[in-house]
């Protein structure tokens, strides 16, 4: 006969930790039981008023299946392993064991701490939806749930990671997303064998064709209604559980310079917007090398009055024009990385200090130039205004002004020529991430870096190939 304290002991053998408690309890007729849980991660309240209450009134020779008729949990689940048990109680769910049976029931009590649903830091937006998603995958497919109430959401489940047992969440609609296309991302993700995964920056390096590229290879976002727009147009969704930014795969670099606020307001300032950041990555990424190049090799290019002024500021300067470009940018990467490391009350007076100290009493000083500290600062300020590529735009400004201080404006050409050419012959999962404009698509060029109104978009991007085209049907009344 199988004894609780039998059972209670193949659990704590395994289990040894003291936050996974053991509650003895027995019913008024001597029906002994005992629920093992782990604290801080099961809803104990809900332990007493579903589990233990309702079990107050069995009868001492009542088997499993009138105990379980008993419990008024809705997620009670039968168990014979005890190495299935373990996993749950791990999990936040409670294991309860009857005296004198060997199987067990699995009741669902998972309360993990969560922060509430506020407006994500990185994704603001002055019209629209405030939502975010937390780091709790539950809640965020509710989130999602909330705005796809189509019975042909279809969302998967997969644990992730040898010892973190990380929920990761495959979501797409069924009839829309091509065909074998969650199968694909899902074994890409399985194959990968790892101890644990905290984040889904994770599982994007796991899923892309190339993980060590510059260039990112997911989508990525921490709205929900921008992730079920990029789920209905056919794109495969992907939740991790214990953090916030949800990704989404086939993802096309053009994708990062729009914005969920592009939707909500008229086409023409959503068209002058996204050229905008297109623009102002472009001059980012490029000033501080055509600033030494011109410097170095093309003085010429420069007009004849800006020249004077920029004379004016360097005579005198002891370090040459890529090493003092150089010297202010590592200053200003510095700076950066400093302000987000510090406590916030902390960040105010290092801006202060990074502004005045650093900034002017180095002009002052004669060690670096006006020029260049503008420069700098409105390139950092062009970059962030397309924050999903705020890691590689950095890194091509670094590559861009190493070539042009070297080579001059000929190498950066160059350069151009070569990163067009990689990011031409790159796709992952038959998408191109140049697309719609290598290869040409002109229908999805409405939605790229111009925005049509909602009437030209009927139909979903031709380069998902998306098994269900139309995605707004007209009716007799109609323009």
């Amino acid at each position: 006969m199988v004894t609780l304290e039998k059972n209670i002991k193949a659990v704590k053998s395994v289990l040894s930790s003291q936050d996974v408690l053991v509650f003895e309890f027995k019913s008024e007729n001597g029906k002994k039981f005992a629920a093992v849980y782990a604290d801080g991660i099961a809803d104990k309240q809900l332990l007493g008023e579903l589990v233990v209450k309702p079990l107050r009134v069995v009868e001492k020779d009542a088997g499993l299946e009138e105990v379980k008729q008993l419990l008024a949990s809705p997620e009670v689940k039968d168990c014979s392993d005890t190495k299935d048990g373990i996993k749950e109680i791990s999990d936040g769910n409670a294991v309860l064991f009857v005296d004198g049976e060997k199987d067990f029931f699995i009741i669902g009590l998972k309360k993990p701490p969560v922060r509430a649903v506020a407006e994500p830091p990185t994704q603001i937006s002055v019209k629209g939806p405030r939502e975010g998603f937390i780091e709790d995958v539950k809640t965020n497919l509710g989130l999602v749930r909330k705005r796809l109430k189509s019975d042909k959401l279809q969302i998967k489940t997969i644990k992730v990671g040898e010892q973190s047992e990380t929920a990761v969440s495959l979501v797409y609609i069924d009839g829309i997303c091509p065909e074998g296309l969650p199968e694909r991302i899902e074994k890409e993700i399985v194959d990968k064998k790892i101890d644990v995964v905290p984040d889904s920056s994770y599982v994007s390096q796991f899923i892309a064709k190339k993980p060590r590229s510059l260039f990112k290879r997911c989508g990525t976002s921490e709205k929900p209604d921008i992730f079920c727009a990029k789920v209905s147009e056919g794109r495969v969704g992907i939740i991790v559980d214990g953090s916030p930014i949800a990704l989404t795969v086939p993802y096309m670099i053009v994708e990062d310079f729009q914005s969920a606020e592009d939707y909500y307001i008229t086409s023409y300032r959503s068209t002058t917007l996204r050229l905008l950041r297109i623009l102002s990555v472009i001059i980012g990424i490029m000033l501080p090398a055509l600033y030494i190049s011109a410097q170095l090799f093309k003085i010429q290019i420069i007009p004849f009055q800006l020249l004077l002024k920029i004379s004016s500021s360097v005579s005198g300067l002891p370090l040459s024009p890529s090493v003092e470009m150089f010297l202010t940018l590592f200053v200003l990467e510095v700076l950066n990385e400093a302000s987000i490391r510090m406590p916030k009350y902390v960040g105010l007076a290092l801006s202060v200090v990074g502004a005045l100290v650093l900034g002017d009493t180095a002009v002052k000083a004669g060690i670096i130039s006006t020029p260049a500290i503008i420069i700098v600062a409105f390139s950092a300020i062009c970059l962030y205004t397309v924050p999903n590529l705020v890691e590689t735009t950095t890194t091509l400004r670094w590559l861009f002004l190493i070539i042009a201080g070297s080579v001059g404006p000929f190498g950066a050409v160059v350069f151009i020529a070569f990163l067009i050419a990689y990011l031409v012959t790159e796709q992952d999962y038959g998408v191109p991430v140049l697309a719609p404009f290598a290869p040409l698509i002109k229908n999805d060029l409405y939605d790229s870096m111009v925005k049509a109104n909602m009437f030209t978009l009927k139909n979903r991007p031709e380069v998902f190939g998306a098994k269900n085209k139309k995605r707004l049907k007209k009716n007799e009344n109609q323009r």
